[in-house]
């Protein structure tokens, strides 16, 4: 990414090691990932990149070249997510990428570096998120009802296979295109609703309780009356923002529902939640095979960005690179 004059470039082309930004870890990179954020990063004013030039990509997954940490072997298989890679620090779109160390996760058995990057931050997300519903009560022998919003975008659909692959059985989707259904319910979601069945009542207080949990991915006003519909003692996760940043509700689900709204972060979060959550997608979470992915090259990069901006992507898609 580059700008001239005000405007911005998305150009696909050679430069040196010397490029990159600084670190003490050299990874040659196998696959990257495609994210929203990521999409946002090559927008003018899309808040991500502040600096040009940049190589965006907020994921990577590959192999150590070289590493001043005793720990990181020449050959070793990693993946890095997070931090500000891609956004202040040149990212995974590239054959090349040099990091801090301590940004380096070693891939875990059972996953290959495909299976990292198929995941990739949208996994680690689903995963942070059902993870921080889980502390507050969510367990699948109580049948709970559960929400996903976004359920056929990146974070969204890994959740719903997750949520599946945990024995949960009431888990409702919530989509905008007919074209979705099929993915979701191949994902596990047992029912879909659509954008006007949140909007049940204009300017409501409280709203009859639908569902235990909320896994949204979108944030917004969709957020803002799904609370008022979260049964006692119910919680929602929040990790998104496409359908907006402004949340305007009111305190009587968290005071009469002791309702508990739980922010979820996948980008400062310490070194051992990471590698606790890579470890669940490597033993109980076994779920790669389930998701709908595409895999494309770097000079296809513009065409996957265009098609998420425009609301029009579906699932999972890596970028083969290595």
């Amino acid at each position: 990414m580059e700008e001239n004059d005000g405007q911005l470039s998305l150009e696909l082309k050679m430069i040196g090691l010397e490029d990159l930004s600084e670190g003490d870890t050299l990874i040659e990179v196998v696959y990257s990932s495609v994210n929203y954020k990521d999409m946002l990063a090559v927008q003018k004013k899309g808040g991500v990149i502040r600096s040009y030039p940049m190589i965006p990509g907020i994921d990577l997954a590959g192999r150590v070249v070289s590493s001043s940490d005793s720990t990181l072997s020449p050959g070793q298989e990693v993946l890095v997510t997070g931090y500000g890679m891609g956004m202040s620090h040149t990212g995974g779109f590239a054959q090349y990428a040099r990091v801090p160390h301590e940004w380096v996760v070693p891939l875990p058995d059972d996953l290959t570096l495909k299976d990292a990057m198929v995941l990739g931050t949208a996994g680690l997300t689903a995963g942070l998120s059902i993870a921080a519903l889980e502390e507050v009560g969510l367990k699948p022998e109580q049948s709970p009802r559960i929400l996903v919003t976004g359920a056929s975008g990146g974070v969204g659909s890994i959740a719903l296979a997750i949520l599946a692959a945990s024995g949960y059985e009431r888990v409702t989707a919530l989509i905008r295109k007919d074209y979705q259904k099929e993915l979701v319910t191949g994902l596990g979601a047992q029912k879909m609703i659509r954008p006007e069945d949140v909007f049940l009542k204009e300017n409501p207080l409280l709203l009859k309780p639908q569902y235990d949990f909320v896994l949204d991915t979108v944030g917004g006003d969709v957020v803002a009356h799904l609370i008022l519909q979260i049964a006692y003692n119910g919680a929602i996760s929040l990790c998104g923002n496409a359908a907006g940043l402004a949340l305007s509700t009111n305190v009587l689900p968290f005071i009469l529902r002791g309702v508990k709204a739980l922010g979820v972060d996948s980008v400062q979060i310490s070194h051992e939640k990471r590698c606790a959550i890579w470890k669940r997608f490597a033993t109980e979470w076994q779920i790669v095979d389930r998701l709908h992915v595409q895999e494309i090259s770097l000079a296809e990069l513009p065409t996957t960005l265009q098609s998420i901006k425009e609301g029009c992507h579906l699932g999972r898609t890596i970028v083969k690179i290595g």
